[in-house]
């Protein structure tokens, strides 16, 4: 690492926690402002913010190490955490979610559910699951920054220049997990400062940075892959098509993914119900409850995927440049951090880790901003000061923040690896959760005690998945969710129903599609009348399907240009383009009017 590089990440450190400073009068006023940004955020910079939160630096190490491993198949395991999302939020969801008008996803429990014991226990169940999601990612960061930072800052120079026993064992036995506090401590700060207006100003600036360091790492791999070069890549790398078993996996250290075929079937089910279900225990629902109406918020789901391709491009440059250009690497997740400090030239490495930090940094801040939203929101106001004022109840997030980071750091201090944390998160604990959340939004006989008693069901087998963790997701993840199902549809119809105030007036605000012909005919709506908007339901459908085609394309494209496959690169962005022209009379056209402020 040259002066310049160091230099260029400190002026990164030294601007966001500026920004922090900056927006700490603006975000205090109150909880819609800190949380909210008031609703007054652009709709391009609410997405601008979603989509870089996305680009975290540890799923970016494990979006490389995967390709590295298995190359362009391994597109499809991206289906266990919606990597499609935007084309559900942008044709349906995020207009949903916006028309609930609540401050979290933990709160709407009540507006769905009614605000009796039984919306009441569905929302602090929601709002517990959201917390265990937000520290588990927390620790899933610490683990991914930690090796990412080690390659590039030797801490083991400050052991030579210290007496003390004690700074010496724990910078060398515990490098990366010092270099991740202190970047943590950084972000952390800036966080509780300023809330959702420096998380997401903050946000604005990183996807620039961001997008910048992807295009060099990107160019950069395209000019090295010589044909020559790419003579050493598997023959079957740049494939989509899906082997049932890879048999030269087993007894390996990536054997889980030995059964292929298995794989797939359930993480494309796992994408499906998990895009179906709306906005997850983390921060997306912030974004889209953020907008200033239904408009700006399907307008939101439709950009959100858009800042997300230069990644796939750095990615795929830098699984490449591995392969063809490092001798040996013993473990697959540091791949990234060993290309760039192998491959960039200084101030340009310096332009592309300040970029990687702004990764991290906006997941890392839009996770704990959310995360302290469910703690003061849903539990402490609630349960334990319903008429504490608007400046007590900012001052309160600070501390839901630190516990929220501290209970995430033991978390990551103790996890083995990337692929520990990410694993059970994806196919274990979603699992837990994923049925309730689309029973929810499509079945009206659905009720607050029914949400309750299908996620802890699946949220005790999860935890039991940690007990066994050589079971395999194929088995883990139907086994969670049957569970989960029947629990949650058993202890509903056993269970009284939610009134029918409560839903009528549900239905008529959100108007969701489905199981809600009894409150549909109740609140006196045609069945004929469309329920996703001003569109069909099969339109909607149709936006589904092109919005889909249009982000694989759009992923796929970069991602083949890199390496040379230009006949490939042109055919999905072909795909791509015809699917974006056709939803400019699909879907643009038929948006909500706008609100006042839009």
């Amino acid at each position: 690492m040259a002066s310049i590089d160091y230099c260029l990440i400190l002026a990164y450190f030294a601007l966001v926690i500026g920004m922090g400073f900056w927006f700490q009068k603006r975000a205090s006023k109150g909880l819609d402002s800190y949380f909210l940004g008031g609703k007054s955020l652009h709709w391009l910079a609410l997405a601008m913010s979603g989509s870089v939160s996305n680009f975290d630096i540890t799923g970016t190490m494990w979006i490389i190490s995967i390709l590295y491993v298995l190359g362009m198949k391994s597109m499809w395991h991206h289906w266990m955490w919606g990597f499609l999302m935007g084309a559900f939020f942008m044709s349906y969801m995020g207009k949903w979610v916006r028309r609930s008008d609540v401050m979290t996803a933990a709160e709407w429990m009540q507006t769905r559910f009614g605000s009796g014991p039984s919306g009441r226990l569905a929302r602090t169940t929601s709002a517990l699951i959201a917390v265990l999601f937000t520290t588990c990612f927390i620790g899933y960061a610490f683990q991914g920054i930690g090796k990412f930072a080690a390659v590039y800052i030797p801490l083991e120079n400050l052991a030579e220049h210290t007496s003390s026993a004690f700074v010496q064992n724990i910078v060398t036995q515990h490098e990366p997990a010092c270099l991740a506090l202190v970047v943590i401590s950084v972000t952390t700060l800036y966080v509780i400062l300023g809330g959702l207006y420096s998380v997401v100003v903050t946000d604005v600036i990183q996807t620039i940075i961001l997008t910048i360091g992807s295009l060099f790492v990107a160019y950069i791999a395209w000019s090295r892959l010589t044909p020559e070069a790419l003579g050493s890549v598997p023959a079957d790398w740049s494939s989509l098509a899906v082997p049932w078993r890879i048999d030269e996996l087993a007894g390996t250290d990536n054997a889980h993914f030995q059964f292929f075929g298995a794989m797939v079937i359930f993480w494309v089910m796992k994408g499906l119900l998990l895009n179906l279900g709306g906005p997850a225990q983390m921060y997306d629902a912030q974004r889209f409850l953020a907008a200033k109406g239904p408009r700006d918020a399907a307008k939101i789901g439709a950009a959100w995927s858009f800042f997300l391709i230069v990644r796939w491009a750095m990615c795929a440059g830098i699984a490449l440049l591995a392969i063809t250009g490092v001798a040996r690497v013993t473990d697959s997740e540091k791949v990234m951090p060993i290309v760039l400090l192998e491959f960039l030239p200084a101030g340009i490495r310096g332009i592309v880790l300040a970029g990687l930090l702004a990764a991290f940094m906006s997941t890392f801040s839009s996770t704990v901003n959310s995360g302290a939203s469910f703690i003061v929101r849903d539990i402490w106001q609630p349960y334990f000061r319903p008429n504490a004022s608007e400046h007590q109840a900012v001052r309160f997030s600070y501390g839901a923040t630190i516990l929220i980071v501290a209970i995430g750091l033991v978390i990551g201090f103790n996890a083995k690896s990337i692929a520990q944390i990410w694993n059970w998160m994806m196919m274990a604990l979603s699992a837990g959760v994923v049925v309730p959340n689309v029973l929810r939004w499509y079945w009206w006989r659905m009720n607050g005690t029914g949400y309750a008693f299908g996620t802890f069901a699946g949220l005790i087998l999860s935890l039991l998945a940690l007990v066994f963790p050589n079971l395999s997701d194929y088995v883990v993840f139907p086994t969670i969710c049957t569970a989960s199902l029947v629990t949650s549809v058993v202890v509903s119809l056993l269970t009284k129903p939610v009134k029918p105030s409560i839903l009528t007036t549900f239905y008529r605000s959100v108007r969701p599609f489905g199981f809600w012909r009894p409150v549909r005919e109740a609140a006196g709506v045609s069945a004929s009348e469309p329920t996703a908007g001003s569109e069909s339901l099969r339109v909607t459908a149709l936006n589904v399907v092109l919005g889909m085609v249009a982000i694989t394309g759009l992923y796929l494209f970069p991602m083949y240009l890199v390496g040379h496959w230009y006949a490939k690169s042109a055919l999905w962005l072909g795909l791509a383009l015809a699917a974006i022209v056709t939803l400019r009379f699909t879907w643009y056209n038929s948006l909500p009017e706008p609100q006042q402020g839009e």
